[in-house]
């Protein structure tokens, strides 16, 4: 079976093609600059040169034609027709309560996912165009979606609820659901394949650091607390985003600066972090660099950075009386030597003893950086949440056909 697996954004769309027999991608890029006269297709077949393609594509329908033109192109492409496709599998950042696994597509998931676009106003409504978009070139081809927040459905009330009227969770559902959650559920399991060691036994700190940041404590196999909140603003500081804040500080800057509540969420999402620190970049390269130079505000950004990913480590292992495994992933968790280093150097109580030779080893591949006396493991897993999306897909879709 081969499965298409789409990511839309606002004005973007990124796109891989699983063979499913082997799990082996056939192609993958990205459109870029939706809605605009000089959108830019980048498409990456697999052992064929990668092509670029500048056009008018002025939303997502067109976009998807655009990518199953090259899927399908006698020189680029890597299948003969489009029904060599035979699901396309999508994700979805919120899906609240209502999906505690990913879902077929059919008109009553179309419509709780359209009722959560309040909950994530910036990422809902984008995968409900890569699905409408995908129905309308693809008719008849199954569709699946794969929820950021399902992995986090098994946190307690104690973890997911606020300490604020109960009203606002009852009319509302005013609570945590994280994100991040695909990523989260595949370096966990990852890594304790990777340690030969069954995910039931295991107390596990997931470390999603990228641009955008989370932790998650993983006991068990299952998430039973993680960083992000209602929205993926809260918790660790990140690129653009604050993280944690005392929430009177917002009204208390409204009132002082004559912000718009539109005004304060952007500044609060887009301009804060890691860039409001170092007044230089979002990013961690860049600011790494910088401190490296000595330029104060970057080795402050650092610093902050890195402190508050070391206390929610510290705290998750409170929460679960202890950790066996710690584990880095995503861009900056996966390739910043450094961070790594310095958070790993703070947590001797814990037991961890970081191998500083592995530790500036580069690869792919999932990989140990902890000594062997270390009573914490510690360890880099790439994340592939595109593949999770794919074999969700693939399950799902065999069960439904099954069971017609």
């Amino acid at each position: 079976m081969n499965i298409l697996v789409i990511n839309a954004g606002s004005s973007s769309l990124k796109y891989q093609l699983y063979n499913m027999s082997d799990e082996s991608v056939l192609a993958k890029g990205l459109v870029e600059r939706i809605g605009m006269d000089s959108s830019i297709l980048t498409h990456k077949p697999t052992g064929k040169q990668e092509v670029t393609e500048v056009s008018e594509i002025l939303e997502h329908t067109t976009a998807i034609r655009k990518v199953l033109g090259m899927l399908t192109d006698a020189e680029h492409g890597v299948i003969s027709t489009i029904h060599d496709i035979q699901a396309v599998g999508h994700r979805v950042v919120h899906g609240g309560e209502s999906f505690k696994e990913s879902a077929l597509v059919n008109s009553e998931a179309k419509s709780e996912i359209r009722r959560l676009f309040d909950l994530a106003p910036l990422h809902n409504p984008a995968s409900m165009m890569g699905i409408q978009a995908a129905e309308t070139n693809m008719p008849g081809i199954p569709q699946v979606v794969v929820f950021d927040t399902a992995f986090h459905q098994t946190m307690p009330e104690k973890s997911y609820l606020y300490a604020i009227p109960r009203v606002l969770y009852n009319k509302y559902k005013v609570r945590r659901y994280g994100a991040h959650g695909t990523s989260h559920a595949y370096v966990s399991q990852a890594a304790a394949e990777f340690l030969n060691r069954p995910i039931e036994d295991l107390k596990i700190i997931t470390c999603h650091i990228g641009n955008g940041a989370s932790l998650t404590a993983v006991q068990g196999g299952k998430s039973v607390d993680t960083s992000m909140g209602m929205t993926p603003l809260e918790g660790l500081m990140m690129g653009t985003r604050s993280g944690d804040l005392d929430p009177a500080i917002v009204p208390y800057v409204m009132n002082k600066e004559e912000l718009t509540v539109n005004e304060v969420n952007s500044m609060l999402n887009k301009h804060s972090g890691l860039l409001a620190i170092s007044g230089v970049s979002s990013d961690m390269r860049e600011i790494t660099e910088g401190m490296e130079k000595g330029e104060p505000n970057s080795t402050l950004a650092f610093d902050m950075y890195e402190y508050r990913l070391r206390k929610y480590i510290g705290s998750y292992a409170a929460a679960m009386n202890g950790v066996d495994v710690i584990v880095f992933t995503a861009g900056v968790g996966e390739n910043s030597i450094v961070l790594r280093q310095r958070v790993l150097e703070q947590l001797t109580y814990l037991g961890v003893e970081l191998d500083e030779e592995l530790n500036k080893i580069r690869s792919g591949d999932p990989r140990r950086i902890s000594t062997a006396n270390s009573k914490v493991e510690v360890l880099v897993i790439p994340t592939n949440e595109e593949l999770v999306i794919a074999r969700d897909t693939h399950r799902i879709v065999q069960a439904s056909q099954l069971e017609k």
